[in-house]
């Protein structure tokens, strides 16, 4: 079976557990005030499960996170005993709520102040669109990355296939291979795009690696033209002719 190297991405944020709450919450189009605490810890329990299927690190931070929601929606099942009040102790779902509404204005002050830098770093062409000749890094969101990877495991798990005795391996290679090909007759393809066709977890976890690979070397790059925004994947145009094993041994030098 083929070794997958580790691999280190290039955030240019910083994405922690209030991040991903506040990603669900906008996802689902919800008032941070009015968050349903069993839902959202439900989802923020599977974005921490594709985290661990990629064996990405899980920073301590999150799993502190993912006990206050469920210790929250516990308290919020259990019937109650008689009235409270507030001077009985604090509320751990209220105080969730205001650090996520301090934490929401701080992150709108930084969007506006990166809305300001696109608008005089970014531009668009009619062709392929041109990027700069600097250090390339992945202009989008982490959590929107593992979105993708979360929707085609979901597909998978709503066509029910049995498929127990039938045993496929997964070369990192080919996968990168179909990533190239996918991109010679066009232009650029969503993310989602990529993992059509898969139909085992270990087929998506190996093209989402090799397109990270393909991100290392340099011959893809990825953009994100909005927040929140659909993940577009392009060929390297200084890369574009180069074969990414030619990529791959020149690095290993």
């Amino acid at each position: 079976m083929q070794h997958v190297a580790p691999m280190n991405v290039h955030i240019n944020v910083f994405e922690g557990p209030m991040d991903l709450l506040l990603h669900l919450i906008k996802k689902d189009n919800l008032d941070v005030c009015d968050i349903n605490i069993a839902e959202i810890t439900q989802q923020y329990l599977d974005y921490l499960n594709v985290m661990k299927e990629l064996n990405l690190e899980v920073a301590g931070e999150f799993l502190v996170m993912a006990s206050t929601l469920m210790q929250i929606k516990a308290k919020t099942l259990l019937p109650s005993q008689a009235p409270t009040t507030e001077d009985e102790g604090p509320n751990p779902a209220k105080e969730l709520i205001a650090k996520l509404v301090e934490y929401q204005k701080y992150k709108e002050a930084s969007k506006f102040l990166d809305q300001k830098l696109e608008e005089n770093k970014d531009k668009f062409y009619r062709e392929a669109p041109i990027f700069d000749n600097g250090e390339k890094v992945l202009n989008l969101q982490m959590f929107d990355l593992l979105a993708a990877v979360k929707r085609a495991f979901d597909r998978l798990e709503e066509r029910k296939r049995i498929e127990l005795l039938k045993v496929e391996e997964f070369p990192i290679e080919v996968k990168m291979q179909k990533v190239v090909d996918l991109l010679k007759k066009r232009t650029w393809v969503l993310l989602d795009d990529i993992f059509v066709g898969e139909t085992k977890k270990r087929g998506i976890i190996t093209c989402f690696m090799a397109i990270l690979e393909l991100m290392k070397i340099k011959k893809l790059l990825a953009r994100q033209d909005e927040k929140e925004g659909q993940i577009r994947i392009y060929l390297n145009p200084e890369n574009k002719d180069k074969d990414f094993k030619t990529l791959m041994h020149g690095e290993a030098n």
